[in-house]
């Protein structure tokens, strides 16, 4: 099965991929892989803002993980041309805006990291980093990036 019809019955409409916020490129392929830069959480077109731990809950922090991992599919897709190009899902680094007492980083993660394995099966597991941090661009909550790799 391919991964657009896999998307179709899962009923996942991958997002526009959103414009670069400074000066780097989404995507870079190099050596094989996709490396995709840090994607934010748009959910109805809305970017999600704010801190976990203060005034984010970890249902909606999670939510906004997997918003960014449907962006990183949307940037990966419009680079490849086709997410049949996805060999692996190498590594994702989540870093979730978090309140200094907020240690739930790596479940606000698997918003990300389950949707990949929805989406590749096996070749959606992957290596990950969740950290927290004081501040993400834009007040974003969430914000992640991925390693892909790419077939010859």
């Amino acid at each position: 099965m391919s991964i657009e019809a896999k998307l179709a019955e899962l009923g996942i409409t991958l997002p526009e991929p959103a414009a670069p916020v400074a000066a780097y490129v989404p995507v870079v392929v190099a050596g094989g892989l996709a490396h995709v830069s840090g994607q934010l959480p748009f959910i109805d077109g809305k970017l999600v803002t704010g801190r976990l731990g203060e005034d984010v809950s970890l249902e909606d922090g999670t939510a906004a993980a997997r918003a960014c991992g449907l962006m990183l599919l949307a940037q990966v897709k419009a680079a490849l041309g086709s997410l049949d190009k996805v060999e692996r899902v190498v590594k994702l680094g989540a870093f979730v805006n978090s309140a200094g007492s907020f240690t739930d980083q790596p479940k606000v993660a698997n918003g990300a990291s389950e949707l990949m394995v929805e989406v590749f099966g096996d070749a959606g597991r992957h290596a990950r980093s969740a950290v927290g941090v004081p501040v993400l661009p834009l007040g974003a909550a969430v914000e992640v990036d991925a390693i892909f790799a790419v077939k010859g």
